[in-house]
């Protein structure tokens, strides 16, 4: 059962962060395309997010090893 709720909480991360991944990449070329000499603000910007949000995925995980080592 721990491995259930282990792989279901990773599923959930993965796609959160897949997600979230292209909404931040995809504002970003919209923005830098409306304002391409913010290009080098926003990709820092960019980089940035992406970061926080693949910081998900990896809490997700560690959370789930721990869950099935119960």
């Amino acid at each position: 059962m721990g491995a259930l709720a282990a792989g279901i909480a990773m599923f959930g991360a993965a796609i959160g962060a897949g997600v979230g991944n292209g909404l931040i990449i995809s504002k970003m070329l919209e923005g830098m395309a409306r304002q391409p000499e913010l290009s080098g603000q926003l990709r820092t910007n960019m980089f940035i997010g992406v970061g926080l949000v693949e910081a998900m995925p990896i809490i997700s995980f560690v959370v789930a090893l721990m869950v099935m080592n119960k």
